[in-house]
């Protein structure tokens, strides 16, 4: 089977490319070559999906099974899209979000068949406007198209607290073993699934060039379903400390950090649940296996192995020492006010 991944070298797609590649996938990756971890058995072709004449050149004369879209985020990516791979491939696999689910949810368990609405986030809403457009490809013109969903999904190289600094996740860590307290949104039972990406990869490869999948979407979730108070103690114990914890109202912390907004009320405040029939019956066998507990451990382990990955976001690291000091100051005077 002959695959393309436009990306293939970020956090999920990683493990997808790992993974295709030990089982046998002819596997290409489109990318700008900036990146040089690509692993033994792919092949790169180097372009920038963005210069419509370099992309044509480096795909010349090239048919796929099925091209993967890690990267696309608008409608207008979309549109390129649909006009660079129409009569190129037999599956186009678009990944959207499952934030692009109802929010707030109507029903706590998700399946591929709840609303997709969130009034929220934008970068929810574009991808929901990619699906649309992908959905008319396919009914007005039979484009071959395929809709994969992730959830929040983590790595070697990734602590995936609700609230850190994504691109310099060890922030939390160090604040951990510092004896400073962490921010948790609400009272920190919100229910949430947390995936490794390595489990993910399981049932994604699974759906590479499998055409009874064309026309549906699909999240890809574990079913281990933890709190945020849980996913927070067993980070901390992975760190080898107890964690120290502030809940925060999320609208409380939306409004200091109105950047934040989005991937709170859009998306991780509530109890979620995904409901991972579909891609079991799509993927005979699909079962995500890495505990978060294991996960962590192994995240822990790789930011340990190297000082040099334990860099530290300061001005985050900042924000939230102002924040928890407005909320205890707001605290103090509320109990004031009632006494």
């Amino acid at each position: 089977m002959k695959v393309l991944f436009i990306g293939g070298t970020g956090l999920i797609s990683s493990a997808c490319t790992q993974l295709a590649v030990e089982r046998g996938v002819e596997l290409f990756l489109l990318n700008r070559g900036s990146r040089p971890d690509v692993p033994p058995g792919a092949h790169q072709l180097v372009a920038d999906i963005r210069d419509p004449e370099a992309t044509a050149r480096a795909l010349a004369g090239q048919q796929f099974d099925a091209v993967v879209d890690w990267i696309a985020y608008t409608p207008d990516e979309i549109e390129r899209a649909i006009a660079l791979f129409r009569g190129r491939t037999r599956q186009y696999i678009f990944i959207s979000s499952a934030s692009a689910y109802q929010r707030p949810v109507g029903h706590y368990l998700i399946t591929e068949d709840t609303p997709l609405a969130n009034p929220f986030w934008d970068y929810s809403r574009n991808k929901l406007a990619c699906e649309e457009r992908l959905l008319r490809a396919y009914r007005d013109e039979g484009f071959p198209i395929t809709i994969v969903r992730p959830s929040l999904t983590y790595g070697d190289s990734q602590v995936p607290l609700v609230i850190n600094s994504w691109q310099l996740p060890y922030t939390a860590v160090a604040r951990m073993r510092q004896g400073k307290p962490l921010i948790v949104p609400g009272d920190g039972t919100s229910l949430w699934p947390i995936t490794h990406n390595s489990d993910f990869a399981k049932g994604f490869v699974g759906l590479l060039g499998h055409q009874q999948a064309i026309g549906h979407a699909f999240h890809i979730t574990t079913d281990e379903v933890l709190t945020w108070d849980q996913l927070y103690a067993a980070t901390a114990a992975a760190a080898g400390v107890e964690a120290k914890l502030v809940h925060i109202a999320s609208d409380f912390i939306a409004a200091c950090l109105p950047d934040m907004a989005g991937s709170l009320l859009g998306d991780k405040v509530v109890s979620v649940v995904f409901d991972n029939s579909k891609i079991k019956r799509f993927v005979p066998g699909y079962s995500a296996t890495t505990p978060f507990a294991r996960g962590i451990e192994r995240t822990i382990a790789w930011f340990d192995a190297d000082p040099r990955r334990q860099q530290i976001d300061a001005q985050v690291d900042q924000q939230w020492d102002r924040l928890i000091a407005a909320y205890e100051q707001g605290l103090q005077q509320a109990v004031l006010a009632f006494r």
